[in-house]
């Protein structure tokens, strides 16, 4: 994959994923006793408490997982990855806007602010965005969720501003009232590689425009792949803003900027 990283050095936020995907709190907790002393510290038992009330979603049992290394905005980051779903694998386009984020970081000030990721897969875009200092939202369906939990709080706990949010959306259902436009304002949208041979992208459009208000910056990568892509593209310029940011040919992907159009 790309960005992958060989070494063996581990990044000092995160250990080894449990062998069973269900066993991911223990393993945490376990994390907390002090090298070498057996005690834990003194704040453990917060610690604790906290990551139980984060475990809303299990990882789904897959047969086999793997641990994928990358490294972005100064860390190493282990993402655990399955190839039996769309969804528990790092794609291209998601390293590509990785890359753009961390080298844009200054221009885009990610420090506090509020980013949805749309389509957030195994989670690599939304750490490296909490990395970054901004308070993350990510997001996908329902069976994605556990994976997506599991690597952003190994990556990210006790080592970012914010601990990032875990929500389901499945797009273009119930977004008013998941998402309300009234109460939430989102800085930046992300979205990488959501575009592709599928049946939902009618759908698409419509939650990105949802999520966006007047200011939000919609930050779309995307490996062209089909025809539809190109088409998806066309409409995407109808509702937004359009600017080409940034172009990876030997990933064909491109990277979009996109600000809600206001009649």
């Amino acid at each position: 994959m790309d960005a992958c990283l060989s070494s063996a050095k581990r990044s000092p936020c995160l250990e080894e994923a449990p062998s069973s995907p269900g066993g991911w709190l223990e393993a945490e907790e376990g994390d907390l006793q002090e090298e070498g002393t057996g005690e834990a510290p003194a704040d453990a038992n917060d610690i604790e408490s906290s990551l139980r009330s984060l475990q809303k979603f299990i990882p789904t049992d897959y047969a086999s997982y793997t641990q994928e290394h990358y490294q972005f905005a100064g860390k190493k980051i282990v993402i655990q990855e399955s190839i039996e779903s769309y969804g528990a694998v790092v794609w291209p386009a998601a390293t590509a806007l990785c890359q753009y984020l961390e080298e844009h970081q200054e221009e885009l000030n990610l420090q506090d602010a509020k980013v949805l990721e749309i389509g957030a897969g195994p989670g690599l875009v939304s750490i490296v965005a909490s990395i970054l200092g901004a308070q993350v939202t990510a997001t996908d369906l329902p069976d994605v969720l556990g994976n997506l939990q599991y690597n952003l709080l190994k990556n990210t706990l006790k080592c970012t501003a914010h601990l990032p949010e875990v929500k389901e959306l499945v797009w273009g259902e119930g977004l008013e009232q998941n998402f309300p436009r009234a109460a939430l304002r989102y800085d930046y949208v992300l979205a990488s590689d959501v575009v592709y041979h599928h049946y939902f992208l009618d759908k698409l459009l419509p939650t990105m425009a949802h999520l966006s208000q007047q200011g939000t910056v919609v930050l779309w990568a995307n490996k062209f792949r089909f025809s539809t892509d190109y088409e998806f593209l066309d409409k995407f310029k109808q509702v937004f803003d359009t600017t080409l940011l940034a172009e990876y040919p030997e990933s064909t992907v491109k990277l979009f900027k996109g600000t809600l159009k206001w009649n």
